[in-house]
């Protein structure tokens, strides 16, 4: 068990690769670095314990089951029901799935009636021909006991399937009147994102059956069109609701310029007309300013972090963590802390704090009791642990 004391300052170099690989990989970072506090809003207490429950291969997303077991899965296709020992058993029934670069097995939630219907929903990259390849999204049912999902539903895709494996996004998250978000990644092409004809670089809203609800702002439009709720989005890893039901959204920039905002409804969110960061190759990209038609971040980051995964705290055990949102770095190989009491003026909304954790976060979840749960990203194509923070 390893302990940690205080607040770090670690900012990350790099993004996620062009090639859809991952960058800032450094398996023998395992402890954190010098502590270096950070006055920005309300203090952030970090005096955590961090426990290793089990060890994975390229784990990616995880959510707690009603009993308190948790369903993880990993890129590579599998599907694990976890014990919160660590006892792992697999999953039978998991879609195919094309894996490579960012791509492989994603996102799974559960639908809001799971105790009385059962669904989950799945994310994850389907292949074409060749080389295409695209986000999907299925519900199915879980048999708990039985360790098995059946009765496969896809009820949403991307609509162009692209040759190439990176910027799927596809996190989900369902609101409290049973609407479902989708983030849909531009998928390295860009325009995309400001082309409504589509639904890359977009967050969309789904009925619970993939069905269109009436009052989404393109609606009359039809088509792909009528999904979108926002767009002008580069590749977001993060959705999360706050107490209030509003929807925050965490995205990569390209070199700089990670996002954290406010998702509104019909709002153009800029990509990749303006962004606070620039082109890989070293081209300039016109920042976000007062001025223009898009909506900009609340929060963002030059170096990148690489978020990736995202809660806003609402339990018990970190008090000072309560209603702040937090989210793990990949090339910032660290835990984000974002406060809605910013100190600075003029904002309300801006990072709070940082601590190294020496290695990949790729996803965070809120425990039954209020613990906070990671998961390592992979290190070098293999390995990956299933991490949980309880107080010291």
């Amino acid at each position: 068990m390893r302990h940690a004391s205080i607040l770090v300052l670690l900012l990350g170099v790099g993004c996620d690769n062009s090639n859809g690989s991952t960058s800032g990989e450094d398996s023998s970072a395992d402890t954190p670095g010098d502590p270096v506090p950070l006055d920005q809003g309300d203090p952030v207490d970090t005096n955590f314990e961090i426990e290793t429950i089990t060890e994975l291969t390229q784990p990616w997303a995880m959510t707690f089951l009603p009993d308190g077991q948790l369903l993880v899965t990993q890129k590579t296709g599998e599907m694990l029901l976890v014990t919160q020992s660590g006892e792992q058993s697999p999953i039978s029934g998991v879609p195919d799935i094309a894996y490579g670069g960012q791509g492989g097995l994603g996102d799974v939630i559960l639908h809001p009636d799971f105790e009385d219907n059962g669904f989950i929903y799945l994310s994850y990259a389907t292949a074409g021909g060749g080389s295409v390849r695209g986000a999907a999204v299925a519900r199915m049912q879980l048999d708990v006991p039985g360790r098995a999902l059946s009765g496969l539903e896809v009820i949403w895709q991307q609509d162009n399937q692209i040759n190439g494996a990176g910027h799927y996004g596809h996190r989900m998250v369902f609101d409290d009147d049973g609407y479902l978000f989708i983030s849909s990644g531009d998928r390295q092409m860009l325009s995309p994102a400001q082309d409504t004809r589509d639904n890359l670089g977009a967050i969309v809203r789904l009925n619970d059956d993939g069905s269109v609800p009436s009052d989404n702002p393109f609606a009359s439009e039809g088509g792909e069109t009528a999904q979108i709720w926002s767009y002008g989005h580069r590749n977001p890893l993060g959705l999360a609701l706050d107490a209030e039901g509003v929807l925050w959204e965490h995205e990569m920039g390209p070199r700089g310029g990670d996002e954290f905002q406010r998702i509104e409804m019909g709002q153009n969110y800029g990509w990749p007309t303006v962004s606070n960061g620039d082109h890989y190759d070293g081209r300039d990209i016109p920042d976000h300013s007062d001025d223009d038609e898009f909506r900009a971040p609340e929060e963002s980051w030059n170096p990148s972090i690489s978020p990736a995964g995202l809660i806003i705290y609402t339990g018990e055990l970190f008090p000072s963590w309560r209603g702040k949102a937090i989210m793990g770095g990949l090339s910032g190989e660290a835990i984000i802390w974002v406060t809605f009491a910013c100190a600075e003026d003029g904002r309300d909304v801006c990072e709070a704090a940082q601590y190294d954790m020496g290695t990949r976060i790729r996803e965070v979840e809120q425990g039954p009791d209020g613990a906070v749960w990671l998961l390592e990203d992979e290190r070098n194509n293999v390995g990956g642990r299933l991490l949980k923070l309880t107080p010291n």
